[in-house]
């Protein structure tokens, strides 16, 4: 969890500014013989869906496949400090497992389960024809896991930072990026507000947290007429 991901810096919301800081999916593949099928054990259970697999040692494991996912968002140099993203530029990505995508879309929250990726990308303006703007690199300069699983996790939510690993520890629950999710998460902690075609259905199923809500229209009353 670095400074410069949208779930941003682990040493977030210090001094009034908040910085905030997939679980590999294997299809089952089942041989018959003759009249005979093999039956499912459990751990094919668990692997049949794209929700959060872990090791024996409460590990997650990164969702090998998650660009296969939906695809939420991406965000470009964005930064809740007032200090912003200095000397380097970087888009973010956003992708949720297909199952908590669908029941969203029918209920405006996540289900258990929810397991969301984001992958930070280095942002270059000089290649190709490319003369203005930015775009996005080869370069892979970051991957966390936001994940729902309440028997799992104190708060039902947890953040997991893989970095080059395939595997990673939970982030411990002291972490400023809990607590900022928790303070100004849109919808059950998470930032629905910065996923442009989930915060329409969360406003129709009303389900925006009262303290997104609180600070939406303190922000409208703060901006100048002429650009809200």
């Amino acid at each position: 969890m670095l400074t410069r991901s949208r779930w941003r810096s682990l040493n977030a919301c210090e001094d009034g500014a908040f910085t905030v800081t997939r679980v590999i999916s294997v299809a089952c593949l089942w041989l018959f013989l003759g009249a005979s099928a093999v039956p499912a054990t459990s751990q094919d259970a668990q692997h049949s869906s794209s929700g959060p697999t872990y090791t024996e040692d409460g590990k997650l494991v990164f969702p090998e496949k998650y660009r296969e996912w939906i695809y939420l968002t991406s965000g470009v140099d964005m930064s809740y400090s007032p200090n912003g993203m200095a000397g380097h530029s970087m888009f973010d990505n956003v992708f949720v497992n297909p199952e908590a995508y669908k029941a969203f879309t029918a209920t405006g929250t996540w289900p258990d389960k929810t397991v969301l990726v984001l992958e930070v990308r280095m942002a270059a303006t000089n290649g190709s024809i490319n003369k203005s703007g930015h775009f996005q690199t080869a370069d892979l300069m970051d991957r966390e896991v936001h994940v729902r699983d309440e028997a799992r996790f104190p708060g039902k939510w947890a953040f997991f930072a893989f970095a080059d690993d395939e595997t990673a520890k939970m982030v411990p629950k002291e972490a400023a990026c809990y607590s900022c999710h928790e303070q100004h998460g849109a919808v059950d902690t998470t930032f629905v507000q910065f996923y442009p075609t989930l915060i329409g259905i969360a406003k129709s199923k009303a389900t925006l947290s009262t303290q997104y809500l609180k600070e939406e229209k303190a922000s409208l009353v703060s901006k100048p007429a002429s650009n809200r």
